[in-house]
């Protein structure tokens, strides 16, 4: 197979890239990546040198240079990720979410497509989204693939327009497409702007924790390799035209979550129990903050046999040991050195 997938050198991205390219030989994995502020090919230098994976810098709102990709590679499927992701980015900026989400995708589909009716039949456009799409939950219920949308932010109303976007191709055209809504990520080699990495730098160098409004906001957190391994199950086992929603079975307030955080990073610096959480400081709620996600997996679990491997305190020790192992990767992500390593690489 010919694998395309795309925002390869981002957060979840290159855990798969290196899941498909360790777990199938046979494959040619064909990663693209614009490498943004979140594009970092540090990410894979554990793998550089595979035969069988190669590293394309591009971006998907050029529709001329998608067009071109597809005409010069005959890939067999596609594992969409690139996208802007931050939901404070899109709060600020919401034209760049609406260009690189929506405009980006449709220019993936329309290349796709134009592989014609005939080929079509045996290719797999494979979308992977969130559970923001979905909006705000209260104290009950969970979020399941029939779940009506209602995003709340830039960043859930792009990513829902490309869920539509995704449907409507196969409805119009004859795409073969999967969709999976995910959970919150965590885990290794994560961009610090978000929660857990975030906060990790901020303990390491004694900073504040800001906590929006009352902490009180509840997430689904899953670890990203467990990630990897349900979109390695939903491309190879999955019904095309379905939707997977893909979490963790796992709920925590915002606020103890970083509680819990400061606990283990007390215990794994050598300081004082309860140092870290005087860190804790309370800001400003941010606008059309959601309440509350919690994604019902059972459906891919039930259909393809995927759960989750790790518990979320396996899953946390492995993240935090991970960044205090992986202090240069972090420097360079702040200072922005990681922006030089390609021209190094690939000059």
């Amino acid at each position: 197979m010919q694998v395309l997938i795309t925002g390869g050198a981002g957060f979840i991205g290159s855990h798969v890239v290196r899941l498909f390219s360790s777990s199938y030989p046979s494959y040619h994995i064909y990663n693209l990546d614009a490498l943004t502020y979140a594009g970092n090919l540090e990410n894979l230098r554990d793998i550089e040198g595979k035969a069988n994976c190669t590293f394309i810098k591009g971006d998907i709102t050029n529709e001329s240079f998608i067009d071109n990709l597809f005409s010069n590679h005959d890939f067999d499927a596609v594992i969409h990720l690139a996208a802007e992701s931050h939901v404070d980015r899109s709060i600020n900026d919401p034209t760049s979410f609406a260009k690189t989400n929506v405009l980006g995708t449709i220019n993936l589909l329309n290349a796709f497509r134009a592989y014609g009716e005939e080929k079509l039949k045996d290719k797999i456009f494979y979308h992977i989204s969130t559970d923001e799409v979905y909006g705000t939950l209260g104290e009950e219920g969970l979020f399941k693939e029939n779940t009506p949308y209602q995003p709340n932010s830039p960043y859930s109303a792009s990513k829902a327009s490309s869920d539509h976007f995704v449907r409507a191709y196969g409805e119009t055209y004859g795409i073969q497409y999967i969709v999976s809504n995910c959970s919150n990520n965590y885990g290794p080699n994560q961009f610090p702007e978000k929660l857990i990495p975030l906060f990790i730098n901020n303990i390491i160098n004694k900073k504040p924790l800001p906590v929006y409004g009352d902490g009180n906001y509840t997430r689904d957190w899953l670890f990203v390799k467990d990630h990897a391994m349900a979109i390695d199950l939903v491309l190879h086992k999955g019904k095309t035209g379905e939707t997977y929603n893909i979490g963790g079975w796992n709920e925590w307030k915002n606020i103890d979550l970083v509680r819990l955080l400061c606990r283990k990073m007390d215990m794994k610096l050598g300081r004082n129990q309860g140092e870290s959480e005087q860190l804790i400081t309370h800001v400003k709620d941010r606008p059309g903050h959601d309440l509350r996600y919690a994604i019902d997996a059972s459906k891919i679990n039930e259909d393809l046999g995927w759960k989750p491997t790790v518990t979320f305190e396996e899953g946390l020790d492995e993240t935090i040991d991970w960044y205090l192992n992986n202090a240069q990767w972090l420097q360079n992500v702040i200072s922005k050195a990681y922006l030089t390593y390609y021209e190094k690489q690939y000059s």
